[in-house]
């Protein structure tokens, strides 16, 4: 039996959250096209006859204008720190740039095996995905090499199978029938997010935060009260949209997924408020979850 960490890191918009999502085959961490997207570290758990793997999403590192992405920052480069393998996840459609060197110079302290996943081949022809592949092989040695298509893929036992070889000997570390170890209440507010994230544009979806203030059932309805915060009164005013109209959509389309997550039928109240510049408050980004290092 073999057990361990495989975390997966790369810059924004690589596609770790939906490769985590295709391995454990189960939506654990939201996806959009937006950077900043994860902002946390997200466990998978993948459970094998012979192995148990954990995989850990990592939040896309690349510079940031707020303290908010040196906290997650910090928090990728803690979590890669600490793991058995890594996974340094690329968009093979976008050209080499100085978020993927610092992303590759980050994982070359790590001290473990590292797997290059060439994503988004399903966008390319064969001779660049060869060209690619040729061109990061001449930046590191990498322990191995998988094009893949995260998004468009279905079968990924190359990539587990090689895995588990370079896991250490040991019991499973989480209950073989867990498949994630994140709260509930987590799980919510970061599909509110995702919607929010897919439904506005420019500054605001990236100055929002979701958290979960009340979570009861009755009569067989989950009712779910949570706070959408934002920086400002104008961002407040998209969010909420004319006649609320923006902030139904939000609120209609995350209790669709909500319910299917909890099997019950749901009632979402959602509100907004303003918490100015709070992705530049340390106490602030710590009560929201954000960027989970020690301080």
């Amino acid at each position: 039996m073999r057990s361990g960490f495989a975390a997966l890191a790369g810059r924004p918009n690589a596609g770790k959250s939906t490769l985590l999502n295709a391995l454990v085959k189960e939506k654990l961490a939201i996806v959009s096209d937006k950077p900043e997207t994860t902002r946390n570290e997200i466990r998978g758990v993948l459970n094998t006859p012979d192995a148990q793997i954990i995989f850990t999403d990592t939040p896309g590192i690349h510079p940031g204008a707020h303290l908010l992405q040196d906290r997650m920052n910090k928090e990728a480069a803690n979590v890669i720190s600490g793991v058995d393998v890594i996974y340094l996840i690329t968009d093979g459609t976008r050209p080499y740039g100085s978020a993927d060197e610092h992303v590759l110079n980050m994982v070359k302290q790590a001290g473990v095996p590292v797997f290059l996943i060439l994503n988004k081949i399903d966008k390319l022809p064969k001779e660049k995905v060869l060209a690619n592949l040729t061109s990061w092989q001449k930046r590191f040695t990498f322990s191995e090499f998988f094009p893949i298509s995260a998004l468009e893929q279905t079968d990924f036992s190359d990539l587990i199978e090689t895995t588990i070889k370079y896991l250490p000997e040991g019991d499973p570390l989480f209950p073989t029938d867990m498949v994630s170890d994140e709260p509930i209440d987590f799980r919510i507010a970061e599909i509110i997010r995702e919607k929010v994230l897919h439904c506005t544009e420019e500054e605001v979806p990236h100055a929002t935060a979701v958290l979960v203030e009340q979570r009861e059932v009755k009569d067989g309805v989950t009712e779910i009260r949570a706070v959408v915060l934002v920086e400002k009164e104008g961002q407040k005013a998209i969010l909420i949209g004319r006649s609320g109209r923006m902030i139904g959509k939000i609120s209609g389309l995350a209790q669709k997924e909500i319910a299917a997550l909890l099997k019950t039928r749901v009632d979402l109240e959602l509100y907004v408020k303003v918490e100015e510049e709070w992705r530049d408050r340390d106490a602030k980004i710590s009560s929201y979850g954000y960027g989970n290092i020690e301080q």
